[in-house]
């Protein structure tokens, strides 16, 4: 048997929907992408969305939205994909690192304390593996904490007088937390339609945000277009239409935006995103119950406040190195289950050494990196399928002193 980490999961409604797109004439950014836009901040729960062509670009967009750039810090975590922090050099500012709590995926609300500075303009928490990261509270009385210390440098900055708090979503497209929905709880949120994500457009993502006293959301999307189309006064559609070919060009921006064959994909994919969320919420249930015995830790992805969207399964090995872990891996292979690791932190990275970052200043990201595996978890694993993951799986923990 051979079982894929993550496919896509596209059935033949998908298909229709693209065809149809093809066969009407309006294949790129166009009447479907805005009705995806409006069915998103529905979802979400926010007033508007805007769809671009990742999930890096919504966060570095975001960032230009909100005017930080050269001089300005951003601080993340050291614990994620590389999309967190390099949106943070594209813009020209400064990334602050620091490091997750002992034995958790989850960025330390007190070292982000520690690392406010004057300088400070916004914070990237990260919902990782589908679980909204659990201290955006802390995060805000922080950013509430420090406005003696905020220098804002545009009118939006001055408006919220504080730093933003900005979520990279990008594995948490439908997750809930107390109540409320992502997308309603950071400032900003971006989120991933990338192939393997549990919604897919191919390509693509979105951002949602909050209303704010004083920040205008209207304009808010405007600027989101201007800078995903080149500075363009007019998208596609409107300049097409008989008699409305002039525009205007603001700035010399960007070039992101979603087109009308991604979107297709999208709604249809957000008209059965109920059922992707429940079979993901099976397949997670089924993997607890195989490792309730064994030595291993999992994520809580589903408790009394909060339910996950269930991206990714990672299991933290307990007293396994990364060559033991990576062993695992291999055997898996051997009996044909693709297996992978969720993430080597920042620091690792010769990107982020070469700014100067040492993965020995985040010994808590690093443990959790040393012992971490993602098992397949995605909508297209049948029931046998994962019955199969479970036996070897357990068969090679066994091995390895772990069941």
């Amino acid at each position: 048997m051979e079982i894929k980490f993550s496919p896509p999961d596209i059935t033949e409604a998908e298909i229709e929907e693209v065809a149809d797109t093809l066969r009407n004439g309006w294949i790129t950014t166009g009447p479907k992408t805005k009705r995806f836009e409006r069915e998103i901040a529905d979802y979400c729960h926010t007033s508007q969305a805007v769809c671009l062509s990742s999930a890096t670009a919504c966060m570095e967009m975001t960032l230009r939205v909100m005017g930080v750039g050269p001089g300005d810090e951003v601080i993340t975590t050291a614990y994620t994909y590389t999309a967190s922090c390099s949106v943070i050099c594209h813009v020209g500012a400064v990334p602050v690192l620091v490091d997750v709590l002992p034995g958790s995926y989850e960025m330390d609300p007190e070292q982000v304390r520690s690392a406010v500075t004057e300088k400070t303009k916004a914070i990237i928490a990260v919902d990782l593996a589908g679980i909204i990261y659990g201290h955006y509270d802390r995060l805000f009385e922080i950013a509430e904490e420090k406005r003696n210390l905020f220098v804002p440098s545009n009118d939006r900055q001055k408006a919220l007088g504080r730093i933003f708090i900005l979520a990279d979503a990008a594995h948490a497209f439908g997750a809930r937390q107390r109540e409320k929905m992502c997308g309603e709880i950071a400032d900003f949120t971006c989120f991933s339609f990338h192939a393997v994500k549990n919604l897919t457009t191919a390509e693509g993502g979105a951002v949602v945000w909050k209303e704010q006293k004083g920040i205008d959301s209207n304009e808010v999307y405007k600027e989101y277009m201007l800078l995903s189309l080149h500075g363009q006064s007019k998208d596609a559609l409107e300049k097409t239409r008989a008699g409305a070919w002039e525009y205007d060009i603001a700035a010399p921006y960007y070039k992101c935006n979603m087109t009308d064959i991604m979107a297709s994909i999208g709604l249809v994919q957000l008209g059965r995103y109920e059922s992707i969320l429940n079979r993901r919420r099976e397949i997670v249930g089924r993997y607890n119950d195989a490792l309730k015995d064994a030595d291993v830790r999992v994520l809580p992805h589903y408790t009394d406040g909060s339910q996950s969207s269930g991206h990714l399964y990672m299991i933290h090995l307990s007293g396994k190195t990364r060559e033991e872990c990576n062993q695992i891996i291999e055997s898996l292979a051997d009996t044909g289950i693709a297996a992978n690791v969720h993430y080597k932190p920042l620091p690792m990275l010769s990107a982020y050494k070469n700014i100067g970052f040492d993965i020995k200043d985040f010994p808590n990201a690093y443990a959790q990196f040393e012992s971490e595996i993602t098992l397949p978890l995605h909508t297209c694993l049948t029931d046998e399928e994962v019955s199969y993951i479970i036996k070897n799986l357990r068969d090679i923990l066994e091995e390895h002193g772990l069941c």
